[in-house]
């Protein structure tokens, strides 16, 4: 079984006026892009390649699924390039880490294009899981540079490979055990490039919570230069697969001793889901007899699926149960049973609020929290006006945004908004500049993430 629990951050920097990045945090699909190509281009090629990624993923949660999102993110790219003619040229890299599962237990599986990276801190040590696929890493590879050469190398921007410039891509893949205690990290070279792997190791051995983690290395970035934008996903593993309790307990060959410490372990696990966290000496979830995540991985990222599962394993085991005599043992499992049915609501509670969209609402651009349409009797609700009107926003936006735009988080969300403000702003020549509305304003909180 395995539960993750992650955080992330992005700012544009202190140079740049476009945050081209992305971040994806989703149940069991985690991704940063940086995207390439300009004033707009770079901004839409790493939406479109993270939109691409999670559609065709979820479909397909799998290692060889992650395999093909990513080629099918690198070809909504690509022949988004050539249908707009402004868009032509526009790239992205690419790093990515999802939870599957497969015959050998769940794993956690890796993908990458281009120069943004992703590393693991285990026991107290940073290692750089990702190759950059650069002129100066080959460099490197050949024998020709240093590494400290590589890194002040004039070309060490020239990528080789990346989404979008060309019909079919090669993506770098591994996979790994996930293992408790375990912290990965996704970034763009924003970050990288200003922050050193030592100083990078100490801050996430010293930020237990992954949000906090994810927002001081933006911080640290923007401290040294920040001359990038700068976007950064921190996953933890909380929980690591234990397969061979899983299928012991599955089997009814553990002794009663054991199915007690799995009925107080189920109900943490049902616990953590709620308040993603567990704290220090509290009984360790990885005894639960099924996972939440790995219910979810299994039947796709929709929570609904993973219910579904759930409800289905519940009643495979109450038939089973039926023909048994009622001893503790059997109580105990009921327990455990119902405990994850009760951790599964509480993920499609968390998926429900975790979602944000951008949309027309009275004929101004508005932020909402929840699914569009609604999710399973769920509503969104408006989280924020952000002042910008209908006929502030630009022409080729407008009907994206009158059918609603999803974004991973609330400021990417406020990110968006803001940079179609900017958008319409830079091409309304001859006229005066509207006032800038306040999702743009540096008193907003989403001021690190905001993409003018």
């Amino acid at each position: 079984m395995t539960v993750l629990r992650s955080g992330s951050a992005s700012d544009v920097g202190r140079v740049r006026t476009v945050n081209e990045d992305l971040a994806l945090e989703s149940p069991t699909l985690f991704a940063v892009a940086d995207g390439m190509g300009g004033h707009a281009g770079g901004e839409v090629a790493s939406h479109t390649a993270i939109e691409a990624l999670q559609e065709e993923f979820r479909l397909h949660p799998s290692v060889e699924g992650l395999v093909e999102a990513v080629r099918h993110a690198n070809l909504a790219v690509w022949e988004r390039s050539h249908e707009e003619s402004d868009l032509r040229g526009m790239g992205t890299t690419l790093t990515a880490a999802a939870l599957v599962a497969t015959s050998d237990g769940d794993r956690i599986v890796m993908a990458n294009v281009g120069d943004s990276r992703s590393y693991r801190l285990r026991d107290g040590s940073l290692a750089q899981l990702s190759h950059d696929h650069s002129v100066a890493e080959e460099l490197v590879d050949r024998g020709q540079l240093s590494e400290a050469e590589a890194a002040i190398h004039p070309h060490r921007h020239i990528l080789t490979r990346a989404l979008g410039v060309s019909s079919d891509v090669d993506p770098d893949v591994w996979e790994m055990a996930p293992r408790q205690g375990d912290r990965y990290l996704l970034c763009s070279d924003g970050l990288s490039n200003e922050v050193s792997e030592s100083r990078i190791e100490k801050a996430l051995s010293s930020t237990p919570d992954p949000q906090e983690a994810a927002r001081k290395l933006v911080q640290m970035a923007l401290d040294n230069g920040g001359n990038d934008n700068i976007t950064v996903v921190v996953l933890d593993v909380v929980v690591g697969d234990e397969r061979a309790v899983t299928a012991a307990t599955e089997n009814g060959d553990l002794p009663a001793s054991a199915v007690d410490a799995l009925a107080g372990a189920a109900v943490v696990e049902a616990a953590s889901l709620g308040t993603a966290a567990l704290q220090d000496g509290a009984p360790s979830p990885a005894k639960a007899t099924t996972s939440v995540s790995s219910l979810l991985s299994r039947s796709g990222t929709d929570p609904a699926s993973g219910m579904r599962a759930m409800t289905a394993r519940a009643a495979e085991v109450s038939e089973r149960l039926r023909s048994r005599r009622i001893t503790f043992r059997v109580l105990a499992f009921v327990v455990v049973l119902a405990a994850i049915v009760a951790g599964g609501f509480a993920v499609v509670r968390w998926y429900v609020d975790s979602s944000y969209f951008v949309k027309l609402h009275q004929g101004q651009v508005t932020i909402y929290e929840g699914r569009m349409g609604g999710f399973v009797g769920i509503q969104p609700k408006l989280v924020q006006r952000t002042g910008i009107a209908a006929d502030a926003v630009p022409s080729a936006y407008l009907q994206d945004v009158e059918n609603g735009v999803e974004e991973p988080s609330l400021s990417a969300s406020r990110s968006y908004a803001c940079g179609l403000w900017h958008i319409e702003n830079s091409v309304s020549q001859g006229k005066p500049p509207t006032p800038k509305p306040s999702v743009c304003l540096p008193s907003n909180s989403n001021r690190k993430a905001a993409k003018p």
